[in-house]
């Protein structure tokens, strides 16, 4: 798989695997919109060219907030998703990032392992933050520039 940024030829394949991801899927458009901020930072999981997952966030500062990520349900465990977490997140450092948050369904175990495997931990809840009236919770890492984090990316 090859990780690229993302670029509009990917949004319909991104739309769809939105769809097949999450009860409620970004709205049409959404992506556009990311790729012309200049706070977004998108990376797409290509394979024998076919987009099979993306992830973003919008980096502030020191701050990121990863919006998504997802990836195709054909491929799932094979680790896309933690290659991908992992590129946006170096990426992040790269630039003067020292910590991240993110929202998550707490039903969400596959993902909550993920983000656990980079050191995220659960700082909140955001009660009923989904539609379906389901909690998020909270996941925040820091120290982003030590040695050991930077390690942990390289190793993906």
């Amino acid at each position: 798989m090859e990780i690229v940024p993302m670029a509009a030829e990917h949004i319909p394949a991104m739309e769809a695997i939105e769809d097949a991801s999450f009860p409620t899927s970004w709205s049409r458009g959404s992506f556009s919109r990311e790729l012309g901020s200049a706070v977004a930072r998108y990376w797409v999981g290509v394979a024998d060219g076919v987009v099979v997952g993306f992830a973003g966030a919008w980096v502030v500062l020191d701050e990121v907030h990863v919006t998504t990520v997802a990836v195709d349900p054909k491929v799932r465990g094979q680790r896309v998703g933690r290659r991908l977490m992992a590129r946006l997140l170096e990426e992040a450092v790269e630039t003067g990032a020292r910590w991240a948050v993110l929202e998550v369904r707490e039903s969400n175990d596959a993902a909550i392992k993920m983000y656990q495997y980079f050191g995220f931990r659960q700082v909140g809840v955001r009660k009923k933050y989904y539609e379906n009236g389901e909690n998020a919770l909270v996941l925040w890492v820091g120290n982003m520039q030590q040695a050991a984090f930077r390690e942990l990316l390289s190793v993906l």
